[in-house]
């Protein structure tokens, strides 16, 4: 797929695209680091929470909320009602090292800015690991997604949510959607530079170099790492008799820089019902690493058209200036 690429981008020239996100990089690790340290407080009740959420005989919003990302702007009103125009909850999945909280800084107040009734969750806790999220086993989380959907659709009276997901939580929804049921309640999944088909163990460490203390536990206490290798036992249960299940919408946005899931292509999926996309199909200049892809523009705008390709153009340059 492509889109009308405008003359004359608005990304600054004055450096190297890759100074430019090396710093932008830089930034967002920081602030991740932050952000991490003011959530290590509330970590472990959090972490006894996702452990045992949902079970018997408990309120379906209620183990929902156990699972919900604090601070998340335009996120989580468990009042919010869908309207006819967007009628499915979208629900955010972060991705490896990640949580909720530093991962929808600004897809979620531009999801919730267009009417929708977003919901972020953070997953993946490990025994014994502060602050970073997104590292259990892979078939763990996607019971703790299943969950989160639960209570989302509870909550909404919705009868399907929207997700979109970025690194592997573009990659984890699937294994919800194959084996946990998922399928009958998710209309459309957006991955964001998903680690579909895996990546290489050097991938997961620069990756982790994004988030502090991530580099010391990516061969020892890591099960997500070792899910998404290349060639995992996961992976290929994951993707056994095809990529897609019937009746849901695919899209994966992807990166030519992407140097954490590579080649850039194993994001893709085939199959009916689905879209990949290249950010530089849809604008040449625009350069995100595969971290960026949850605060790019282009990617944002994107992610609008791909949950209403009916009422939202597919992105362009334009999409840098429209924000």
């Amino acid at each position: 797929m492509s889109g009308t690429n405008l003359p004359g981008s608005p990304l600054p020239r004055s450096t190297s695209p890759r100074g430019r996100f090396t710093r932008r990089l830089a930034a967002l690790a920081a602030g991740a680091g932050l952000l991490g340290a003011a959530l290590a407080g509330a970590a472990p009740a959090q972490a006894r929470a996702t452990a045992n959420a949902n079970p018997n005989g408990t309120d379906p919003v209620a183990a929902a909320q156990a699972l919900a990302a604090p601070g998340v702007p335009g996120a989580n009103d468990w009042s919010c009602q869908p309207s006819s125009a967007h009628p499915r909850p979208v629900v955010l999945v972060h991705g490896t090292f990640a949580n909720g909280s530093v991962n929808w800084l600004t897809i979620a107040p531009a999801l919730a800015a267009q009417g929708y009734c977003v919901y972020a969750l953070t997953y993946g806790a490990q025994p014994g690991v502060p602050v970073l999220r997104a590292i259990a086993p892979v078939a763990d989380s996607a019971q703790q997604l299943s969950t989160f959907v639960d209570g989302v659709l509870a909550a909404t009276g919705a009868g399907q949510v929207d997700i979109v997901g970025h690194s592997q939580g573009g990659m984890m929804p699937r294994y919800y959607l194959k084996f946990d049921g998922g399928a009958a309640k998710v209309h459309t999944l957006v991955g964001l530079a998903p680690s579909n088909h895996g990546t290489t163990l050097d991938g997961l460490t620069t990756l982790a170099q994004s988030f502090p203390g991530a580099q010391q536990i990516v061969a020892s206490a890591c099960p997500a790492c070792a899910d998404q290798e290349v060639g995992s036992a996961m992976l290929g249960k994951l993707n056994a008799g095809g990529d897609t299940m019937p009746g849901v919408e695919y899209w994966v946005i992807a990166t030519k820089f992407d140097e954490v899931v590579t080649p850039y292509t194993s994001q893709y999926l085939s199959g009916p019902n689905v879209h990949n996309v290249l950010v530089q199909d849809l604008c040449p200049a625009n350069v995100p690493d595969h971290v960026l892809m949850a605060v790019d523009p282009v990617v944002r705008h994107e992610v609008l058209h791909a949950l209403d390709p009916d009422h939202v153009s597919e992105a362009s340059c334009l999409a840098n200036l429209a924000g």
